[in-house]
């Protein structure tokens, strides 16, 4: 699905489910090393539905209440703050890969801090969220890297029962809901969905915006003039350029005729393609592939739609209206170091980024 308007209906159907184990028949006959194991072969608020997914949900949505989000924002801050100073120290007309120095590690940081990752094992945790996000893998790669994200994030579950701290894994598995609690399994495939794709939607989204700006000078000058405002380039990035183009996925508990002549049929897998809900004309007009941050409707579906709305989509804006402010505020030379045309996407069905964004921060 790529129209805006049914990705949206789909989303809050209660006719639509998210858990293959009981709606999807085709699950028993793909094989142990299908790419897409680790986004369908998990047992999350993600992949459940009705009563059990709503009491998922609610187990972990301490996570990210307003408050603790807001709580964030000084830890935010201070690593920005460095790693603008560690950029500051490149020399100038070097180019310097902005992806991995900047945007890449600010999300990542905040997530690893937040669940309590220990700094011995933030290097393998990156390693294997990376390696859940790249679909193209080989099967025999995709399985590998699927066991070495059960075993990292299991290892992680079982340092924290051992010594709890004030970090989100700890809360998790102390968490209940009455007498229930998150077994093992559900712990481990919680904390590969919260960790995973806490952190890339806002390294996308950084990224992204920063591109959208650097390949536009008319939006930059708007933005210098108060004419938009960050929020506005935010809201714009994630409309025109979601950093999460597919969320795989979603089957039918019953028939669902949408008209037109399409019936999605009982037991049938369906992809919304959220990533394309922005780009939808119906809803944007013939300038739907245009950047324009002035625009006055900028709605999107980047953060997802109805119970799976995604949790941490404000800590993913907050990230990025303070590394953006921080990043074009001490950099107003800033320039892509390559033509735009030889930037690479991310080998990745679900991800929306690129594998690099080389930039010159200042001129010699």
């Amino acid at each position: 699905m790529t129209r805006h308007d049914l990705i949206r209906q789909l989303a809050a159907d209660r006719r639509v489910s998210r858990d293959p184990r009981q709606h999807w028949p085709a699950l028993e006959s793909l094989p142990q090393d299908w790419p897409l194991n680790v986004w369908v072969r998990v047992t999350n608020a993600f992949t459940s539905y009705g009563a059990e997914q709503r009491r998922l949900r609610r187990l972990i949505s301490v996570a990210f209440t307003p408050r603790r989000t807001e709580s964030l924002r000084p830890l935010v801050q201070d690593l920005v703050d460095r790693l603008i100073r560690e950029l500051a120290a490149v020399q100038p007309g070097e180019a310097v890969d902005l992806r991995s120095r900047f945007a890449y590690v600010i999300p990542t940081e905040v997530i690893c801090d937040l669940f309590g990752v220990p700094d011995s094992m933030r290097d393998w945790t990156r390693r294997v969220i990376d390696a859940a996000l790249h679909t193209a893998a080989t099967p025999e790669q995709a399985k590998a890297d699927f066991d070495d994200l059960l075993a990292c994030m299991g290892t992680l579950v079982a340092a924290k029962r051992e010594t709890p701290g004030t970090d989100l894994t700890s809360d998790l598995i102390a968490a209940r809901d009455g007498e229930a609690k998150l077994d093992e399994e559900q712990l481990v495939s919680t904390l590969i969905l919260m960790i995973g794709a806490g952190s890339e939607t806002a390294v996308n989204l950084i990224a992204k915006a920063t591109l959208a700006l650097l390949t536009r000078p008319d939006q930059l000058a708007l933005l210098r003039a108060g004419t938009v405002t960050w929020d506005d380039v935010i809201e714009e990035t994630l409309r025109r350029d979601g950093p999460i183009m597919h969320m795989p996925l979603r089957y039918a508990v019953e028939d669902i005729d949408l008209g037109e002549g399409v019936l999605i049929k009982k037991g049938e897998a369906i992809l919304l393609a959220f990533g394309a809900a922005g780009r939808d004309p119906a809803v944007h007009g013939d300038s739907a592939d245009d950047f324009d941050a002035a625009r006055a409707v900028k709605d999107h579906l980047a953060f997802g739609h109805g119970v799976h709305y995604c949790l941490g989509a404000p800590l993913a804006k907050m990230e990025a209206d303070l590394a953006l402010r921080a990043l074009f505020g001490t950099f107003p030379d800033l320039r892509l170091a390559v033509p735009e045309g030889e930037l690479r996407p991310q080998e990745s069905f679900i991800a929306n980024g690129h594998q690099k964004l080389p930039v010159v921060l200042r001129e010699r």
